[in-house]
């Protein structure tokens, strides 16, 4: 059986937009949450929590902080950060996470992976075709075969 903490539990917060700040939000009216941080966070978030300066994408930085501060548990709301292993890391330094591993994350942070998934699925969705052409000859051939389809 767990044990209580004997202190209420340190939230880090990641991101600094609308999604984190109704998180932030709501763990302030909670007697149950110890100190809050957010990184990077925003002027309407200072207000309930206490913004560290350090870049959502800044991994090595959100990890230290994390371990740092003694955070409990860390939300994490953007894709980027996801996309690029953070909720991975965080875990295994022993903080609980809230938010996909970067491997979950890829069907957000990788349209081309998702289509692959939906079609693999049979899951009705738009075609679509994948280029990693930078000239844009790939986008002239889609041009060309959209007006014959249409």
């Amino acid at each position: 059986m767990a044990t209580r903490s004997p202190r209420p539990p340190r939230i880090l917060v990641v991101g600094s937009g609308g999604r984190e700040h109704a998180i932030v939000w709501k763990l302030a009216a909670s007697d149950r949450v110890g100190e809050m941080y957010a990184a990077p966070g925003n002027a309407g978030i200072a207000q309930l929590a206490r913004c560290v300066p350090i870049d959502a994408a800044d991994i090595d930085g959100l990890a230290r902080f994390a371990r740092e501060a003694s955070c409990d548990m860390v939300i994490v709301g953007p894709e980027l950060p996801l996309s690029l292993g953070l909720a991975d890391r965080l875990a295994s330094q022993g903080h609980a996470v809230f938010g996909p591993t970067a491997a979950a994350a890829r069907i957000e942070s990788s349209k081309a992976y998702a289509k692959g998934v939906m079609e693999r699925a049979g899951i009705p969705t738009a075609s679509y075709e994948v280029f990693d052409d930078p000239s844009g000859r790939g986008r002239l051939q889609l041009q060309s075969r959209l007006a014959r389809e249409a």
